[in-house]
């Protein structure tokens, strides 16, 4: 089992061996620091904890410094852990990209961009109510009824309705590894990921 942290590059093509263009998801993938090692016999559970992307020493916690030194390594933005990864990995080991490079399907989980508040036609893809051609001016992108009117009296909780979109973690299964381009930790995945370009994801086998 492998598992990285990466950030969103962005989105181009390739070209695969057979000639065919391949739309594909830019990811740096690490290098990430093991900055902790949980064990069984401490901790109650096996995981290690990757961090990535360098952090400036002033906007860190004193706590977190001490946890980074432990590592021997400078501070970092984003921290996460993995229990799937081998327990031969040591404290202040460097994962890079290359750990990927036998693997041919990854999953891919990041934060989805954030939409804002919306209505139910752009939220649930509502149809809208009614047509163009009975009258109605006003009413086109409305939700229509959300329930019956003297029993029960109430609109159950649930109903599809308008409201905040977007900014929900989203996992991406079973992407295929197009090409790793290992002297730059950069990661070209088919098809798109989760979340704007500069955002953080995790990827794992």
């Amino acid at each position: 089992m492998s598992g990285l942290i990466g950030k969103k590059v962005g989105m181009t093509s390739v070209f695969n061996e057979d000639g065919v263009n391949v739309p594909v998801t830019v990811i740096q993938a690490g290098p990430c620091v093991v900055t902790q090692v949980k064990t069984v016999e401490k901790d109650g559970y096996f995981a290690v904890q990757l961090s990535f992307d360098e952090k400036k020493v002033k906007s860190t916690s004193k706590p977190d410094l001490k946890h980074f030194e432990k590592a021997g390594t400078t501070p970092k933005v984003k921290m996460v852990e993995f229990k799937n990864l081998s327990e031969d990995i040591k404290l202040g080991d460097t994962v890079t990209v290359d750990s990927l490079s036998n693997v041919k399907f990854v999953d891919v989980s990041g934060i989805s961009k954030g939409k804002g508040y919306q209505g139910p036609v752009k939220r649930h893809h509502f149809n809208g109510v009614g047509g163009t051609t009975h009258g109605q001016h006003n009413r086109l992108r409305a939700p229509g009824g959300l329930g019956a009117s003297s029993y029960p009296s109430k609109v159950f909780k649930g109903m599809r309705m308008a409201g905040r979109t977007g900014g929900d973690k989203i996992k991406v299964r079973n992407l295929q590894v197009v090409k790793i381009i290992s002297e730059h930790n950069l990661l070209l995945v088919k098809g798109a990921v989760p979340g704007p370009k500069g955002s953080y994801l995790i990827i794992e086998d």
